[in-house]
């Protein structure tokens, strides 16, 4: 029985709990959450799982770590790894290995490298692993790709699609890819950062990474995709000239050669959702997912079946490239 404790209820933390709460081999026995109305509330209540599990929110980490004694956190909290270190920290000082949503924790870059060290020091001082994952990044345009490329004996340039029809996803997803705003709003959340999708640069390096390509150039470009007709979502709706969502592409160089590209497009009311990866070499690759990878679901059922892998990876902040592979974890 793995012991799991829940660092932020907001969306995706409560799809993880959910899948913790309905799997055997798994038990909840702490949560946290700054949100007031959480706090004191029973997990089940929460996550509507149907049933009390007798696991009230708490806000203090460390009191509730010292309370429930788990064998692993999950922390889904925020997309910065700055913004999350104290978290970090906190739970490490308790020797408790982290799996974590936060997506620059992903493949930390150089803009992060010393929050990343100090969170690879602790970790092993603690003698535990902690693990970035996610659907994208962790998934669908790094771990995908680099696994489909372990049966070329040549690669030259990868490329990976993701499309996705936002209305089926959740309203902060749908928010950061800016729908419902107009033009000007959108260009100035760009600038400002709170309209893309966070991760492009950590794939693409970790691809880079894999391939042992020297990257000397990563570019990261965000256009407004533009409603022609009316679409809505169950929390937003678009009017025509307004923003449905955005188009985002990331590139990969080498002395001016692209090796890398990934493309994402997501905005309410795209005809097709699929996930594709095409790996130019030898042999050609190309693989398609028809219908996509349904961010949300995914996003959670890595993080739960990330949490054997975690327990067995060296002490340290870890990646998907040097934990074992995951698979679905019917934990007995």
């Amino acid at each position: 029985m793995i012991r799991v404790i829940h660092i932020g209820l907001g969306p995706i933390g409560v799809a993880v709990a959910k899948q913790i709460a309905a799997r055997k081999g798994f038990r909840i026995v702490g949560a946290v959450d700054i949100d007031p109305k959480k706090v004191g509330q029973d997990v089940g209540t929460i996550i509507a799982a149907g049933r009390k599990l007798r696991v009230k929110v708490g806000v203090d980490i460390g009191k509730t770590i010292q309370a429930s004694r788990p064998d692993v956190a999950v922390l889904c909290t925020s997309s910065s790894l700055k913004g999350v270190l104290p978290e970090f920290l906190e739970v490490l000082k308790h020797r408790v290995p982290i799996v974590t949503t936060t997506e620059e924790a992903v493949y930390p870059q150089k803009a992060n490298r010393s929050i990343a060290k100090r969170i690879d020091d602790a970790a092993k001082k603690a003698k535990v692993a902690v693990l970035g994952t996610g659907v994208n990044p962790g998934f669908t345009m790094d771990a995908l790709p680099i696994a489909l490329s372990a049966v070329c004996e040549q690669v030259n340039r990868i490329e990976v699609r993701r499309v996705q029809d936002a209305r089926i996803r959740r309203l902060p997803f749908q928010q950061k890819i800016g729908a419902g705003l107009t033009l000007e709003e959108f260009q100035q959340r760009v600038e400002k950062g709170s309209v893309r999708h966070v991760g492009f640069t950590e794939s693409i390096q970790m691809i880079g990474d894999a391939m042992g390509w020297k990257l000397d150039e990563i570019t990261d470009s965000i256009t407004a995709k533009i409603a022609e007709t009316p679409v809505a979502s169950d929390w937003l709706s678009v009017a025509p000239g307004q923003v449905s969502g955005l188009v985002q592409e990331g590139i990969g160089a080498v002395k001016g050669d692209t090796r890398i590209m990934l493309r994402l497009e997501a905005y309410l009311g795209a005809p097709e959702s699929y996930d594709s990866v095409l790996i130019d070499g030898t042999p050609r690759i190309y693989s398609k997912i028809e219908g996509g990878v349904h961010g949300d679901i995914a996003t959670a059922s890595i993080a739960v079946n990330s949490i054997p892998a975690v327990l067995s990876a060296a002490p340290g902040l870890r990646t998907m490239r040097d934990v074992r592979l995951p698979s679905f974890a019917a934990v007995r």
